[in-house]
């Protein structure tokens, strides 16, 4: 299949529009997003359930509102000890309008007795690209790892200064971009989709 020309990015976050651009710097396409164009921007809520409902859900309609394929994604991090929470609330853990400190500080207050043996979690992430005439494709990445009890690190943003991916010593927000690319759950994500999009039609 040819890559579409143009593609939109369903987001407004500019950690996560930073990322993709990073993750995707080899699509051959042109990106719209909303730091690209004076065109009023959607918002779309994400009530579902799901990665994948979500995720869809932002495809759609930025595919729908600008006529162009869209590529979203929806994920979290999910803590064992507290049953996969937050999971898809991850960006609403401390409430709708919560910031990312807000957020991380209730994840720390609530694994703050669970035994680092037991603070095994991972990030999931769904990504979805979505054409105006309704063609649609998804895949999933994970990465494994545990939490630490103390921030650790500046780069990336959410819940990586207390995430500390399998196999390092450093957490998601010690890594270098390069690094934290290679195998985080959106890198995964979207290096599978991009896969399906060269390959599937």
């Amino acid at each position: 299949m040819t890559f579409p020309e143009r593609i939109a990015v369903a987001s407004k976050n500019a950690h996560k529009l930073r990322e993709i651009a990073r993750i995707c710097a080899d699509w051959p396409v042109s990106w719209k997003t909303v730091e690209s164009t004076h065109e009023p921007w959607p918002d779309v809520a994400e009530p579902h359930e799901t990665y994948l409902d979500n995720a869809r859900a932002k495809a759609r309609e930025i595919a729908r509102s600008f006529s162009v394929p869209a590529l979203a994604d929806d994920s979290g991090i999910e803590v064992d000890a507290l049953g996969g929470a937050p999971g898809v609330r991850s960006a609403r853990f401390a409430g709708e309008e919560a910031t990312e400190e807000e957020n991380l500080d209730k994840l720390l207050e609530a694994v703050t007795d669970v035994p680092e043996a037991e603070r095994t979690a991972r990030y999931r992430c769904v990504a979805v690209a979505s054409w105006p005439d309704g063609r649609e494709m998804s895949a999933e990445g994970v990465c494994e790892g545990r939490l630490l009890l103390d921030r650790r690190g500046r780069r990336g943003f959410g819940y990586d200064p207390v995430f500390v991916p399998n196999g390092y010593d450093r957490t998601m927000a010690e890594l270098e971009d390069d690094e934290k690319d290679a195998i985080s759950h959106r890198g995964l994500a979207l290096r599978a989709l991009r896969e399906q999009i060269a390959t599937s039609y």
